[in-house]
């Protein structure tokens, strides 16, 4: 943490970026240590490679998060949120490569230990905990705005405070944060209360695609990009599907496979598939994921693979059998 501030207050301009396809996590640290930094008197450009969910534009600061940055010269430090490998922040990895710092601030298990100077927390509830601690080292006054993107970051990665992940500093921060001015109900009909036509109907294709493994403890859920344009929806609409899947009775493990690219070449049947998984806590699904080139959490993983639907299906199923 003393190395990090030393370098924030050396900075001169600061890239802060997260995960690309953010969830609320990776979407409210950016914008909280953005407004933070701004407060402090940094110049900071914030980046994700994906649109931000439709469900967090309603945060103050989130209309500057640019989807593109400049050459690496232009920052002489990077403060990578949420991100268990640089890869995981998209296209633009190699140029922040070749920044010089590169500051690490994650909760992931999995985390590769990229960076010049990491400060991993695998027992935070979210990113936005460690982010919470980073602002209050640093002094910066809390204001509304700040506080809010913190308790989204918090809010989303416990699931409500449902989540497995969920620990003391989870109610004590977000008691803070309400006390500053968060508008708790305000916050939860935004993200959770709230859906466009063209999710409601994506949900109902994405609730028929459902497959069940013959033991009944994995469940398939499958969105193609057929599927999204069929609805007029976009990536980002997927935000909290797998938890659908998640719910069955009996269900140990669910796995949300989602086409996210066509195969290379005009014949070619093998497409790019982001695999979602999420666990119970009885599996550890990033292990789980770490032997596709994945990670993530215990109850909470991801990967990306090219494949075929029925190849890729087939790998998911066999481990069915080890539930």
């Amino acid at each position: 943490m003393d190395q990090i501030i030393r370098h924030i207050k050396d900075g001169q301009h600061l890239l802060i970026a997260s995960h690309a396809e953010p969830d609320g996590d990776a979407v409210g640290s950016l914008v909280a240590l953005g407004l933070a930094l701004g407060k402090f008197g940094k110049k900071t450009t914030l980046y994700n490679s994906s649109p931000i969910p439709a469900v967090y534009r309603f945060l103050s600061g989130v209309e500057r998060v640019v989807r593109h940055i400049k050459k690496a010269n232009t920052y002489d430090i990077a403060i990578m949120l949420d991100c268990g490998d640089l890869v995981r922040i998209g296209e633009a990895a190699s140029t922040i490569n070749k920044i010089p710092v590169i500051i690490n601030i994650d909760h992931h298990i999995s985390n590769t230990g990229f960076g010049h100077i990491q400060l991993i927390d695998t027992t935070a509830c979210a990113t936005a905990e460690i982010v919470y601690r980073l602002i209050k080292a640093l002094e910066i006054p809390f204001d509304k705005d700040i506080a809010t993107s913190l308790y989204t970051g918090i809010l989303t990665d416990t699931g409500s405070f449902r989540f497995s992940n969920t620990n003391q500093a989870a109610f004590a921060i977000s008691k803070e944060m309400t006390e500053v001015g968060v508008d708790a109900h305000s916050v939860a009909q935004r993200v959770f209360g709230t859906y466009s036509l063209g999710r409601i109907k994506l949900l109902n294709m994405a609730l028929n695609s459902i497959e069940i493994s013959d033991n009944g403890k994995l469940s398939i859920m499958t969105i193609t990009r057929s599927m999204l344009n069929a609805t007029g929806t976009s990536p980002e609409d997927l935000d909290g599907m797998i938890n659908y899947a998640r719910r069955i009775e009996d269900v140990k493990v669910a796995a949300l496979i989602h086409e996210i690219k066509n195969g290379a070449g005009k014949f070619s049947n093998m497409n790019r598939y982001h695999v979602s998984l999420r666990s119970d806590s009885s599996v550890d699904v990033a292990a789980v994921a770490s032997k596709f080139g994945g990670g993530g959490h215990r109850s909470a993983a991801g990967f990306q693979i090219e494949s075929t639907l029925v190849a890729l299906k087939t790998k998911i199923i066999e481990l069915a059998e080890n539930l």
